[in-house]
């Protein structure tokens, strides 16, 4: 009853004139800033931090800002993964697996509703549970040590290419290219040069978003121009804008699965949105079996990393209010902004300034119904984007790619590097490698090392660490099955054909 007086509190924060109108403004500016490929919440949120500080607003009404901001960019993001296959931020990625092929077959609307839907869910689920376990989930995460957070991220690499269908090794094989794509720059701890071949444009290793770019951006306008066909893309919209109660009922236990999975890893500090979109697609594609059509379209496919989105999104608040630990880069950004009040994030600022606490997670549910309001009934203009034709197309594509990869250093360096990295991509593609695990293995792959050292710094060095505790040792025995998977999947195939030579 407390929880529920406090969460009142909230309500009667977050539905004044003035905190409705911020969480508005804020919404509209992150689905803005969503749907340009490069951005992402980080930057949206960084952007207005400095902004709300020069107008003076008070600091729950700031946070109000930023939180609204960070969801919408966590919208935005799906609509360029759907319509023109270019994530809008790492998290997308997945989405593209099944948004993008949606978009292919006439569905790009019900694609783009289905998602708001299933981002919607997963936020709903998200902010109750911030409601009723906040306290006990933050505890929970305390477990999770560098030694569990390395073996997580081995088992999620491992689990794409136990996934992967009828393309395990291809699949291994991208992987492991981006874990090396991961390690170029200067060494954090020695100083030691890597793989840079003397030049200082690459000292700071590649850039996320030059990689994203060329890999999914590039690579798909030299796609684009190799399929023009009259002058207009191949990729139309129907006249249906929205899912159906059937199609809704379809993946409704997805929504509830992936929510709760999608929070409980937001919780993680560090895990982040990518973590969870990745790890709730995987696991609703083994779940499925053959009766999934992953990777072709399949509504389970879009809804699953949608979910997981939303909810790991509000997840990653709870660290940051409980305990003072960013869940995420955002809510690292969102931590910045607080100390610029005075406001130090953790246990004592739910007694201390609850207002503040019960106003952001009372905003969290109002600015999720505003997204939803505001985005399926625009969803009709964004997917005209699908009817725009190659010559005007590919020309803004190219040149919103290259802003945003020319303002992370402005240096016509990273511009040359994207279009190498894009017909990389581009070969990679036309041969059939998917391009999701090697960028999932490079945003992984730097925080496999820093956990990795950390936990060997802590055991002076012992690999031991590595297994000693039962939350390593349970995910060492799911690596174990992951692994297990393909050759499980190659027997049954080669035995199936051996009965049917025997029967012919």
């Amino acid at each position: 009853m407390e929880t529920l007086s406090y969460l009142g509190q909230g309500f009667g924060v977050a539905l004044s004139p003035y905190n409705l109108v911020t969480a508005l403004v804020g919404t509209l500016i992150g689905t803005i800033v969503g749907l340009l490929p490069g951005l992402g919440p980080i930057n949206g949120v960084a952007l207005l931090i400095p902004v709300a500080f020069a107008l003076g607003l008070p600091p729950e009404s700031a946070l109000i800002l930023l939180a609204a901001v960070y969801l919408g960019c966590e919208y935005g993001g799906r609509i360029s993964s759907i319509l023109l296959n270019i994530p809008g931020e790492a998290s997308t990625v997945m989405t593209t697996l099944d948004g993008y092929p949606m978009a292919r077959q006439g569905l790009a609307g019900v694609a783009l509703s289905l998602s708001a839907w299933s981002s919607f869910i997963g936020a709903f689920i998200a902010t109750c549970g911030m409601v009723l376990f906040a306290p006990l989930l933050a505890k929970w995460a305390i477990a999770f040590g560098p030694a569990e957070y390395f073996v997580l991220m081995v088992f999620a690499i491992v689990a794409l290419g136990g996934m992967a269908g009828d393309r395990p090794m291809k699949t291994f094989i991208a992987a492991l290219l981006g874990l090396f794509l991961s390690t170029i720059g200067i060494d954090a701890n020695s100083g030691v040069y890597r793989f840079t071949f003397d030049s200082i444009h690459v000292a700071d290793g590649i850039q996320f978003v030059v990689l994203v770019l060329g890999l999914f951006s590039v690579s798909e306008i030299l796609l684009l121009l190799e399929k023009t066909h009259h002058g207009h893309v191949a990729v139309k919209a129907t006249g249906r804008m929205l899912f159906n109660v059937k199609e809704a009922a379809s993946v409704a236990v997805v929504n509830l699965r992936c929510g709760v999975m999608g929070f409980i890893l937001g919780v993680l500090p560090g895990a982040g949105a990518t973590l969870a979109s990745a790890v709730a697609y995987m696991t609703e594609k083994k779940l499925a079996g053959d009766s999934g059509t992953f990777g072709k379209g399949d509504m389970r496919g879009l809804a699953a990393p949608e979910t997981a989105i939303g909810a790991s999104a509000c997840g990653a608040m709870v660290p940051m209010l409980t305990l003072g630990v960013p869940g995420s880069g955002t809510t690292a950004v969102m931590i910045g902004a607080l100390t610029l009040y005075n406001i130090t994030p953790g246990p004592m600022l739910f007694q201390q300034q609850p207002d503040i606490v019960w106003g952001l997670i009372a905003s969290l549910f109002i600015a999720n119904l505003m997204l939803v309001i505001l985005n399926i009934p625009m969803i009709r203009l964004f997917t005209r984007i699908l009817n725009v034709p190659n010559w005007v197309l590919v020309p803004v594509i190219a040149i919103i790619t290259s802003i945003g990869v020319y303002a992370v250093h402005a240096t016509t360096f990273d511009l040359f590097l994207m279009v190498a990295i894009g017909i990389f991509g581009y070969i990679l593609r036309k041969l059939d490698f998917p391009l999701s695990p090697l960028l999932l293995g490079f945003i992984l792959g730097g925080l496999m090392e820093q956990n990795l050292r950390r936990a060997l710094s802590i055991s002076n060095g012992e690999l031991g660490i590595l297994w000693s505790s039962p939350i390593t040792l349970g995910t060492w025995a799911l690596v174990l099955v992951m692994l297990a998977l393909p050759l499980v999947r190659i027997w049954r195939r080669r035995s199936a054909q051996r009965k049917a030579l025997a029967g012919a």
